[in-house]
């Protein structure tokens, strides 16, 4: 099949909120085939999900619980930063301490067994403002403390673009953020901490990711959601020139033998699938047919040992279920070796965020 058919006509032709976040149409996904879970034993660490307590939109661990639910073998999440349960009071630089404190009590709570055998939270990406400079050393150490061990990373919601349809990150960003000198010295003090930088940005800002990526040789860098390709906005209509964009500047990040590569989390800001007016809920084989140009060049371009599963849930949860989801990726791996897709779907996860290590070793200067 060439790579224009796979493509196929922009979902962003038609006028939809991508780019915004809803709570899921439960009516609609309940119509959402029940698939069989591919590969049901293969073991999967979810190295990027959400859990918030939104005005009319309610994600905790029970939720996020009942959705992996589905058939797959998920033995262990890390929680991505989302910018809840900040602290309402104190220094303003401190307050998302708060957001790590709330989801190690989420974690608590799923060490209980009640929820089902996953590990959810077991690792915390956290978020520290990285330019205030050297002085977000502070973050870091609070942070840390207070994870109890699991905090694996920082994230940067350095997403930025001048269409204010498109919508910037809601903790503030400005055109090349990462490259201010202020950045940059948040940046080596995450490194000298020991942990790696998770950086969400939209695919026109993937150079400054390869600049950074050049600064920072040493720094372990997760690149979010597939580079954040956009199809809305100013962008709709474009498919195939930002696919060809998009696609060359992974290919120079990949470059780059200190970035990872998040695959997944394309559902919204891509605008490849219309899951707002569509009838019904896709099936896996729909969702590979539309995503696999995008999750096949990431696999080529960083090869097997640097890509790793996201389900950037419940984001993804307004366009399918988990269950089909994962069914998704599996089919996009189906060829590949059983070394590659326990790679994939679990071991890097594990080696790049030092997952299960001793507490002491997750601390600021024991690293």
């Amino acid at each position: 099949m060439s790579l224009d058919s796979l493509l196929g006509e922009s979902a962003s032709k038609h006028p939809t909120a991508f780019g915004k976040i809803a709570h899921p149409n439960e009516e609609w996904l309940a119509k959402q085939l029940q698939e069989k879970p591919l590969f049901p034993d293969l073991p999967i660490i979810d190295t990027h999900h959400h859990l918030w307590d939104l005005k009319g939109f309610r994600y905790l661990i029970d939720e996020y619980a009942a959705d992996i639910a589905s058939g797959h073998n998920v033995i262990a999440s890390v929680f991505c930063e989302c910018s809840t349960m900040w602290r309402a009071n104190g220094p303003t630089e401190m307050r998302p301490v708060g957001e790590v404190e709330f989801v190690l009590g989420q974690g608590a709570i799923s060490r209980s067994g009640k929820y089902g055998p996953a590990d959810v939270a077991m690792g915390i990406i956290g978020f520290a403002d990285l330019t205030l400079g050297a002085v977000v050393e502070e973050v870091l150490t609070a942070e840390a403390a207070s994870a109890n061990g699991r905090l694996v990373g920082i994230r940067s919601e350095a997403n930025w673009d001048a269409d204010p349809a498109i919508g910037n990150s809601p903790t503030g960003s400005w055109e090349h953020m990462l490259l201010d000198d202020k950045t940059q010295q948040g940046i080596r003090k995450l490194q000298n901490a020991g942990f790696p930088l998770d950086i969400w940005v939209y695919h026109p800002q993937l150079a400054d990711v390869v600049a950074v990526a050049d600064r920072n040789p040493d720094l372990t860098i997760i690149l979010n959601h597939c580079g954040g390709p956009i199809g809305y906005g100013a962008y709709a209509g474009q498919l195939k020139e930002t696919f060809a964009m998009w696609q060359r500047s992974i290919q120079e990040v990949a470059k780059r033998p200190n970035v990872v590569c998040k695959v997944g989390g394309i559902l919204s800001r891509s605008a490849t699938y219309n899951y707002v007016e569509a009838a019904l809920p896709p099936t896996s084989e729909e969702l590979t047919s539309i995503w696999s140009p995008w999750f096949s060049t990431c696999f080529e371009a960083f090869g097997m040992q640097r890509c790793i599963y996201e389900s950037n849930f419940p984001v993804e949860k307004m366009g399918t279920s988990y269950g089909v989801l994962l069914n998704v990726y599996k089919r996009m791996l189906n060829s590949f070796s059983e070394d590659e897709r326990q790679a994939f779907f679990a071991g890097n996860a594990s080696r790049i965020y030092k997952l299960g290590q001793p507490v002491s070793t997750r601390l600021l200067g024991q690293n």
